[in-house]
Parts: C-alpha cells; structure tokens; sequence
C-alpha cells in the first residue's frame, strides 16, 4: 500500500516545479505527480497548508558508533535525522577504531539498513588511523560503499593531504576538510577577540580557520580533486572560497546553523553549550556568511551534529567539549534565520540542504523529487512556532545552544523508501 500526499505546496529548486500538487508513492517510489490525483487502496496524507521537498541530506554527521555509543548510535542519529527532515546523512569517520578499513564501512551500512530513520552513508578515513601520515586504500573503501574522505580534523601534513587529494580525484571520491590550524587553535574555547578578551582567556583567531581554507583551495586548483570545505565561519573564509571559486577551483563548502544565527556574545549568555569548533564569531562573519549564502559561494547548509554526554557537557568552559546537536533544528533553525528574515527564498534555501549537498556526495537519487526515484521526502509547516527543548530530542545527545529558543518550521512527516520514519506527536 502506498500513500497519496493531497494538496502539498511542492517546493523543487531541481527543476523549479511549484505550487500545490498531490504526490503519489508507490513500491518506495515515486510514481505520479499532479493535480487531483486518485488512487484507491492509498493511504491519504493530508498536507493542505504544508510545504513537500526532498528529503534534506546532511553530509557533515557524527554518529560515534563504534567506539562512543553513550554519546550516539547509528539507529539514534538515524532517527533523529528523521525527526528533523533529513532522509540522508553522511557520517564521520571519527569513530573507535575509526572508518578506515572495507570492513568499517560495511559496519556503518549494516547499522544503517538495521536503524529505522534516515539512510546513513558512511565518509571513510582520508589517513590510515586518522593520524595522517599514511593515506588509506580509496578503492577499496569506495568499493565497500564509502561516498567520501575525511580525517574529520584539521590535517597538518600538507603533503599527505595533497598525495591523498590526487588519490582521491583517481577514485572519484570528494576529501571532505576541516580546516583550522591546530598550532594556531590549540584547542582553546572561544573566537579571539573581544568576549575572549573581557574573559581574559586565550582564544582561537580567526586566520587559524583561513590559512588552511586558502591551503585546501589552492591545492584543489592544483591538483583538480574535489574538495569540499566543512563548516565555514568567517567572512574571509568565504571571500576566498569565493576567489577560488571564480578561478575555476573544483572546491565547494557548507556553513552550518549556528553560524549565521549566533555570535560569540552567546558564550556571555549561554557559557558552555555555545562552545563550538569552529568557535562563534563576529557580527561582521555572520554578514559574511549569509551573504556567502545568497550569492551561491556556500553551496550546502550541514549540520556538523556533534553529540556528548551529560557528564562531558556539565564542565567549565574551557574543559568542556566542543560541539552540538544539530539534525533536529537545522531546518527550523535556517528557516528562521534566513527565510522568515527575507534574506533567502524557501526554495534557495532548500537547494543548500537537498540537491547540492547530495552533488557533493555523489548520491544521485538523494535530494531530487522526481517521478520514478526513491521516494525520500520530507513535510514541513514552514510557519509552525516552537521551542526547542532537548530533553525531547530522539538523539541521545543534548547539547546545543538553541536550547529554549523559539524557532519556526516544523517538520510534520518524513518518508524514506515510501514509508513513514517520522510522524510529528
């Protein structure tokens, strides 16, 4: 039995196809698109005053199985993908042991045929051991179902990144990259500058971020690998991808959420749970960022979902980790800040979290809505008000500075293979 979606309002950035539609799902798949459709035998979803997309795809997910199961699991992240409108995430290797082998990537798609929610696909390990020094085998890994490489942390060998970047492009396969120089971070809590100085403790400048986004760019250019940068968060960071971008540089990036919604004034208010890597920064990065959003230099809208336990986000600022949840709020979170702003169309902002991050990927039936594709979507009320309270979260984590925040846009339904993952209440 499939289901006959009535009276959606069809949001497509793929092919521009608008307005209020019925869809029909059949056999997992989609099967018609149109106007008062029949279908005997259907089950009818109602979405009269609803929005119907894609499933979004997130390409930029810590799962932490193996190895940190009392943070997340594969089935937990799964549904909490799920319960905020994604339908694909991509996971990070950074797992113990990590992803570096066939058999790791073959444990991550077991967990995820077994999860229930959205379709997990695992990033493999650009180094062996994520230590890198030595790049794995990417044949092998692409071969066993890995959709991309990262290390998941900034890499300080610009030689084995650039030898792992040629191996790469041969296999076809796009180095997912964090960049943040290491020496320059050194782990401290909080963007350098002024709350870092009222604070009076050592802080992350901002060209830590930048020196390796222009690294990676150039060696892009020069070795014509597709390089995919992770969470941007500052306004020369997206000039430069920019730049290179216009030179004809094979490279793309993401910003996530809390970077053009919140900046470093959080940690004043919220301490801790607004401690993030990259960390938040300047009013001055968060117009640089949202403009990066318009003009098409950001090209995806991740979530960088870095779930903890209670215990490891109960400590002082400069203990505590760095991260948070973000599968559940990232549509309602970008939905507010970009779209009930009147800096971005719906549908503009819907192209950064469906089509072009599954093009990054290389998944080609992720983030389309067609006839005779699988039937991952997701159906929104783009106007619902809500407060987020974690303790609600299907993820186990908790941790996120949008906690208590009234956001807009709720996710109603979400549907993978044609069926029900998500059903809100």
């Amino acid at each position: 039995m499939g289901y006959l979606i009535r009276r959606g309002r069809l949001v497509d950035p793929v092919s521009g196809i608008g307005g209020v539609m019925d869809i029909l799902l059949e056999n997992g798949k989609v099967a018609v698109i149109g106007s008062n459709l029949s279908a005997p035998g259907a089950q009818v979803l109602d979405a009269s005053g609803l929005t119907v997309c894609a499933g979004l795809v997130d390409l930029h997910t810590h799962l932490m199985e193996p190895g940190f199961e009392y943070r997340e699991t594969v089935a937990t992240g799964s549904r909490a993908a799920a319960a905020g409108g994604f339908t694909s995430v991509a996971c990070m290797p950074d797992t113990q042991p990590p992803i570096d082998i066939p058999g790791g990537v073959g444990y991550i798609r077991e967990l995820s045929r077994k999860a229930g929610g959205a379709r997990v696909y695992p990033v493999a390990a650009l180094s062996k051991g994520r230590n890198g020094q030595e790049p794995c085998d990417y044949e092998e890994l692409k071969d066993a179902g890995a959709v991309a490489l990262s290390d998941a942390t900034p890499i300080r060998n610009a030689n084995l990144l650039r030898d792992a970047m040629i191996l790469a492009h041969r296999q076809g396969l796009t180095v997912l990259s964090c960049c943040e120089d290491p020496d320059l971070a050194q782990n401290f809590a909080i963007n350098e500058g002024r709350v870092s100085r009222q604070l009076r403790i050592p802080g992350r400048p901002a060209i830590a971020e930048e020196l390796q986004v222009m690294r990676e760019a150039m060696l892009a250019e020069e070795t014509g690998a597709a390089v995919h940068i992770c969470r941007l968060s500052t306004a020369k960071s997206v000039a430069i991808v920019r730049r290179y971008k216009k030179k004809g540089a094979p490279i793309t990036c993401e910003t996530c959420p809390q970077y053009f919604t919140f900046t470093e004034d959080e940690i004043l208010q919220q301490g801790p749970p607004a401690r993030l890597e990259p960390p938040l920064r300047t009013p001055t990065d968060v117009e640089g960022i949202i403009e990066g959003l318009k003009d098409g230099t950001i090209d995806a809208i991740a979530t960088d979902h870095t779930p903890y336990a209670e215990a490891e986000t109960a400590r002082p600022l400069v203990q505590a980790p760095a991260g948070m949840v973000g599968l559940e709020t990232a549509l309602a979170a970008s939905l507010t800040a970009l779209y009930h702003t009147r800096e971005m169309s719906l549908s503009d902002i819907l192209r950064k979290l469906t089509i072009n991050p599954a093009n990054i990927l290389r998944l080609p039936s992720a983030g389309r809505l067609a006839i005779g594709l699988d039937a991952d979507l997701v159906i929104f009320d783009p106007e619902e008000e809500w407060s987020v309270e974690p303790q609600n979260f299907c993820s186990l984590g908790r941790n996120t500075p949008f906690s208590g925040k009234r956001l807009k846009g709720k996710v109603k339904y979400t549907l993978v293979g044609g069926e029900i993952v998500y059903q809100a209440g």
